[in-house]
């Protein structure tokens, strides 16, 4: 998304904004702190990467004025306005917000919609783990689980990222090979798809792993072998790496563990409701082939490690 942004900047016909409002999480419930959260970010954005200080000088004023419930629709239309080129704005981690604060964000950014182009941004992509209409988000206001209305019936269309095949871990694993000049064994690659069936964040943390963090593959003149790959799994299963971490928190929801727990003792997922195993699907935790299962070894061998930490 940065370098999509920096594509668009460079055309000259948008001006293209990316902020990840992941600070606005610990706001959870709290509209206001969320809001004010967001437009702060939203502020020192446009300031650093565009040289635009008009939001960060009106914000503030338009949220005493229009409140929480509409001030971040208001910023972005007066910020729209004041410049002739469309806006597109790239919102990353969108579904880290939490209950009413995720509401309202969905809701304002609805409610600007028919403003677009000139009084509101003409494309916005919220980037995030899952699908905007698989989203159930309990209102501490409402007392109940929001799960549709017009402020989700706000997307033109999902994208996701592929998995990698063989030949494109192949090649992605090669240009280390061009800048640096080690080369890889031919049998690490299937041994690579075996072991992540091509998910892209595992296919490149192996590949950091085993090159840049592993001692014996930090000697360029070292060949990269199978043996080595193996033991740059073991080390993201131990460390419990970022993305792996963040899997353990979905294993936190009683609705993946129903699934989960299935898989793991060979029952099938017959009684789950549908809803439940497309979600999960949609995170990239199982996939759908004859069965269900767990989508990759490595996820599959990270559960099965600290399946008593999930209550499995």
């Amino acid at each position: 998304m940065l370098s999509l942004m920096e594509y668009l900047n460079n055309q000259g016909k948008y001006r293209c904004l990316y902020i990840n409002v992941e600070s606005a999480q610990a706001a959870r419930g709290n509209v206001e702190k969320g809001i004010q959260s967001i437009l702060n970010t939203l502020a020192k954005k446009a300031l650093f990467t565009l040289k635009d200080p008009f939001m960060n000088e009106i914000w503030k004023k338009i949220l005493d004025e229009s409140g929480e419930l509409d001030a971040l629709k208001d910023t972005l239309s007066q910020w729209s306005q004041n410049d002739e080129k469309p806006v597109v704005l790239l919102i990353d981690e969108i579904d880290s917000l939490v209950g009413d604060t995720l509401i309202s964000v969905l809701r304002q950014l609805r409610s600007g919609y028919p403003d677009r182009p000139l009084s509101f941004p003409q494309s916005i992509i919220l980037c995030g783990v899952r699908d905007v209409r698989d989203y159930r988000i309990y209102s501490n206001k409402e007392q109940t689980i929001v799960t549709g209305g017009s402020a989700f019936n706000i997307k033109t269309k999902s994208l996701r990222i592929g998995n990698f095949n063989i030949e494109e871990i192949r090649s992605l694993y090669l240009q280390h090979t061009k800048e640096t000049g080690q080369v890889f064994n031919e049998a690490i690659f299937p041994l690579v798809w075996e072991l992540t069936e091509g998910q892209p964040w595992l296919v490149n943390a192996l590949g950091y792993e085993v090159c840049f963090e592993i001692e014996e593959g930090l000697n360029r003149k070292k060949e990269i072998d199978a043996d080595m790959i193996l033991q740059a799994k073991e080390n993201l299963i131990l460390q419990r790496a970022t993305h792996l971490d963040q899997l353990s928190d979905k294993l936190k929801e009683e609705r993946v563990r129903m699934i989960i727990r299935a898989i793991l003792e060979g029952r099938e997922a017959i009684r789950v409701p549908m809803d439940d195993i497309d979600y999960v699907v949609e995170i990239g935790l199982v996939k759908k082939d004859r069965q269900i299962r767990i989508s990759n070894q490595i996820y599959l061998e990270f559960i099965l490690k600290y399946r008593k930490d999930f209550g499995l």
